[in-house]
């Protein structure tokens, strides 16, 4: 039960940085980890033929280790919260750090495909922390005024990952000749893909050290005066400082730290409100975003559209993807998460059908009809403006921010634990799917956006303007 006692009036609602540059600084820095995420998650996307082809291996060998990472993700977005309430959030950045950087160099360098693997799955257990740390710190150091535009930030960041990460796979291709697998300085063209990581990784680092530790996690842990400091440097000297810091050791008081137990209801196991988390990340998944970043390139070879045009074509979507991102920034704080989210489904739900049917045509010496090849590519990068303009904004968002505070950290591990689990489902089952019937894959992707609007308008509320305090 929650306390009937008067809040502190802190006027946090209304709050203004008086730096707000500073403010979007801090955000940007803890976006890196956001970067990293889309950029770990997409380079992959131009070295699944030439691993193919050095290993010898099948389709659902392939699969596996394209997908093997999303387990890594999985564990790390599952564990994160927990590490984070106990090291705070600042050090689990750093933690992050130093997997990103492992994984890059190990998976730049392998001896074979099992050590390729596991250097895969601990970047990926680096994306999955970076995944849980990323909104809840960029929530919990936002003033609320702000929070939509800043906690859409974590997803500009992992888009812009994504393109970089295409831009560096093309650009690699052309020095390379074309070729995945020709030598560069004594490497092949897809190893220096995997590699370059290590640049944004160990920038990410450095940032963490310049950047205030999440006031929320100061006041759990007793070091007010710290979190005073935080606080007028992201909300402003305008707001009571003692009395915000008041409101937030009230909700912790009221509602002790998150842990798993937290989470457990009495009829459907989890309690509502996290069961609309994770339907949230979910159906961000299963709409088969993902395909877009992790198969383009051979997706579209397999239609018969040249390596290098293919390469093209993952570095346009990314653009897309990134304008997509930027519509979202705009309006998420002006229209609201639920209007953007229902757009978003619909427009989905379109562009995949018409993909479903441009890929439901007899292949003529190996390539679509005209026709058909120019609606697929059209209505491929279509789906992909949909969901960055809400489903790819919006999910991040909500889950930053709709959970209360005795639940944030533990409930925010549990929801894109599911996100990545669904990833993993749809990454690798995707190429067996595609060797089964390619249209009819896409039509299951259709369904799931398609469900996602009952699910939105029946089970997902607003938080657009809300204190986090007033959360649940």
């Amino acid at each position: 039960m929650t306390s009937t006692a008067p809040e502190p009036e802190s006027g946090a609602r209304a709050a203004h940085p008086d730096h707000l540059g500073h403010v979007i600084f801090i955000t940007a820095a803890a976006a890196m980890g956001g970067f990293l995420f889309g950029y770990d998650s997409s380079v992959i996307n131009g070295a699944v033929e030439a691993i193919r082809d050095r290993y010898d291996i099948g389709s659902g060998t392939l699969a596996q280790v394209i997908a093997i990472a999303l387990i890594g993700c999985a564990i790390g977005a599952a564990t994160a919260g927990r590490i984070a309430d106990r090291i705070g959030r600042i050090r689990c950045m750093q933690i992050a750090s130093v997997l990103f950087t492992a994984s890059a160099i190990g998976s730049a360098l392998p001896f074979a495909l099992w050590d390729l693997a596991m250097w895969r799955i601990i970047g990926g257990f680096a994306i999955g922390m970076a995944s849980v740390i990323g909104p809840a710190y960029i929530a919990e150091v936002s003033p609320p005024a702000y929070r939509g535009r800043l906690g859409s930030f974590q997803q500009a960041a992992i888009v812009i990952g994504i393109a970089v990460s295409q831009l560096v796979n093309y650009t690699v291709l052309q020095i390379a000749d074309g070729d995945q697998r020709g030598k560069i300085l004594g490497l092949e063209a897809w190893q220096w893909m995997l590699g370059v990581m290590v640049v944004p990784a160990i920038l990410y680092g450095l940032l963490s050290f310049v950047i205030p530790e999440s006031p929320r996690f100061l006041v759990s842990v007793g070091k007010k005066a710290q979190a005073r400091k935080v606080l007028a440097e992201v909300e402003g000297e305008g707001i009571d400082l003692d009395a915000r810091v008041a409101e937030i050791e009230t909700a912790m008081h009221r509602e002790h730290k998150s842990s798993f137990k937290d989470l457990l209801g009495n009829r459907f196991f989890f309690l509502p409100i996290v069961w609309v988390g994770i339907g949230l990340s979910m159906f961000q998944q299963l709409v088969g975003i993902n395909v877009a970043f992790y198969y383009s390139a051979t997706l579209w070879q397999s239609v018969g559209i040249d390596p290098t045009d293919s390469f093209f074509y993952s570095f346009t979507t990314s653009i897309i993807n990134i304008i997509g991102t930027v519509i979202a920034m705009i309006l998420v704080d002006r229209v609201g998460r639920r209007p953007l989210a229902l757009v978003g489904s619909v427009g989905m739900a379109l562009a995949l059908a018409v993909e479903a049917w441009a890929f439901s045509a007899d292949l003529v010496d190996g390539k679509l009809p005209e026709t058909q090849g120019v609606v697929a590519l059209i209505a491929a990068h279509t789906f992909v403006l949909f969901f960055a303009l809400s489903w790819g904004v919006v999910v991040w968002v909500f889950l930053g921010e709709m959970f209360p505070n005795r639940l944030r950290a533990a409930a925010l591990g549990v929801a894109v634990f599911a996100q990545w689990m669904a990833n993993w489902a749809i990454t690798a089952s995707f190429p067996s799917l595609a060797d089964w019937n390619l249209s009819g894959t896409y039509i299951i992707y259709t369904c799931f956006a398609v469900l996602s609007i009952p699910f939105v308008l029946k089970f997902v509320k607003e938080t657009k303007g809300k204190t986090l305090e007033e959360m649940g």
